[in-house]
């Protein structure tokens, strides 16, 4: 590899992390490479940072691509395609939030929707029907609040993110404004 040791050790880094996060060591160090990169890669720029094959780079970028999480670029002047990531780290954010929904949440839900529709033969698929219905709601419930978040602009989205567990003096400050409200009702 031959780029500078801090970017060669975020780099090395996302290729590791990249096993962990269902994608090859390599497609994550091609989106790492991209995103500290100060300008767009072409293929040839990537294989000659990484020291990898080119057929190993068309195939990570083909996987990136289909993520929506590379941009391709032209440079004027030159024929290459070159690729580069979102400026935004929230709008990073906000596609690799979508895309693992697409791929793995709403499958699950189809899958437990289906299910919750069969009549169940047995008392055992009757239990297991009710903890798949637990699991749907909170999965739908989750599913929600997502899609109200994803709508919220990025300061709006960081203030709520910074306010962390002190949401929770909110809750409870709502909560006692209700209990006086119904308190009042029932005087």
């Amino acid at each position: 590899m031959n780029l500078p040791p801090l970017v060669q050790s975020f780099v090395l880094h996302f290729g590791e992390m990249g096993s962990r996060w269902g994608i090859n060591r390599t497609v994550g160090q091609i989106y790492a490479l991209l995103y500290v990169s100060p300008r767009p890669l072409c293929a040839d720029d990537i294989v000659d940072a990484l020291g990898v094959s080119r057929s190993n780079v068309s195939m990570g970028l083909r996987e990136l691509q289909a993520w929506n999480l590379v941009l391709l670029r032209h440079i004027p002047d030159d024929r290459r395609d070159h690729f580069t990531t979102p400026e935004d780290v929230w709008q990073i954010l906000r596609v690799l939030a979508e895309e693992r929904k697409k791929r793995e949440v709403d499958p699950t839900l189809s899958v437990l929707r289906e299910l919750l529709m069969q009549k169940p033969g047995s008392e055992v698929e009757q239990h297991a029907q009710a903890r798949m219905a637990e699991m749907h709601g909170l999965i739908e419930r989750l599913t929600t609040w997502y899609e109200d978040v994803k709508r919220l602009e990025t300061d709006r989205l960081t203030a709520l993110l910074a306010l962390g567990a002190r949401v929770t003096k909110l809750l409870d400050a709502k909560d006692k404004v209700v209990g006086l409200v119904r308190r009042k009702k029932e005087a």
